[in-house]
């Protein structure tokens, strides 16, 4: 059963890379002119802040560009419209591309951003018996599956030397997780911000661990190849602008929150929350990080999430200092 599962998910993901995905339907078809360029971002992200502040739309305009923002629900379907050359760069979480990758979209790795560990964790109702990793085994946990929650769960349980098989996984999505945790059909979920955060201040949640030591759970800004290789000139400002458009949100907390609240549709205790233990920024690929990115490929080739094993060199190469 659980082999049909992944022969499923594959199957679909395979599918949709080639027949596209609903969402970012104001994405072109092409920009063979060069002059618009097609950016795939997410409300909760990086690349939404620069989207709000406008500078880029600014600069690139000076410049004789149009930027086409396009708006996905998750990161696989945005790396989805990055096969299928919908849009040309974009941003996403550290499990996507791996799926990307493995179904041989023609993309790679730009930058990445800083960890965000301190807001992605493991969340227990606060009456829970769970007091420690080791509380975890035989207990029902929510997740969703192939994430970076999922990740962190797998190196949680190694860190407290438990297998996978100790625990029953509920694949869910993050809506779907908290009305079970709430409904306490599930012991445990494992969530990023701001819904771990807004699920510690009205569901009566804790975290009992967050991702520190366990994953870095970093973003990740990817690009087709043919764009990277058109355009390095407009790749290079689209990141300098995603610099200091993450310099300002670290240093305009309340700007920030008040921003980020009516677009994630959140209260503003959650995003405030989410928002102190966050910084923004921008940093160069190197060996760490590819290495980082191999393990997870590993492991969820191990889980058989993903057919086939990956060389993540072969999409992310190291950048010159």
């Amino acid at each position: 059963m659980y082999k049909t599962i992944v022969l499923f998910m594959t199957f679909f993901f395979l599918l949709t890379l080639f027949t596209g995905c609903s969402e970012g339907s104001n994405a072109s078809s092409n920009s063979e002119d060069g002059k618009v360029v097609r950016i795939g971002y997410q409300k909760n992200g990086p690349l939404i802040i620069l989207k709000s502040l406008g500078t880029l739309d600014e600069r690139l305009e000076s410049l004789g560009y149009t930027v086409e923002w396009n708006q996905f629900r998750d990161g696989p379907l945005l790396v989805e419209a990055l096969n299928a050359e919908s849009i040309d760069f974009g941003r996403t979480g550290n499990t996507p591309p791996i799926f990307a990758q493995a179904a041989d979209a023609p993309f790679e790795y730009i930058a990445v951003g800083y960890p965000k560990f301190k807001g992605s964790g493991i969340l227990v109702p606060e009456n829970s018996d769970i007091d420690e990793l080791a509380d975890l085994k035989n207990k029902t946990i929510g997740f969703s599956k192939g994430s970076s929650s999922h990740y962190l769960l797998v190196k949680a349980l190694e860190k407290a030397g438990l297998n996978y098989s100790d625990i029953t996984p509920a694949f869910l999505k993050p809506g779907d997780a908290r009305i079970a945790f709430e409904q306490g059909t599930i012991d445990a979920m494992v969530v990023w911000d701001p819904y771990a955060a807004s699920t510690e201040l009205h569901s009566n949640g804790k975290l009992l661990v967050n991702g520190e030591g366990l994953t870095t759970d970093r973003d990740f800004f990817v690009a087709t190849k043919k764009f990277k290789e058109n355009h390095p000139d407009i790749i290079n400002i689209i990141l300098e602008e995603i610099e200091s458009s993450s310099e300002w949100a670290n240093s305009h907390p309340e700007e920030l929150v008040e921003m980020l609240a009516p677009i994630l549709n959140i209260d503003k205790d959650s995003i405030q929350k989410s928002v102190e233990r966050r910084v923004y920024g921008v940093e160069k690929i190197t060996e760490e990080i590819i290495k980082e990115q191999q393990e997870i490929a590993d492991v969820f080739y191990e889980l058989e999430i993903i057919p086939k094993e990956l060389n993540i060199e072969e999409v992310m190469t190291v950048e010159e200092k």
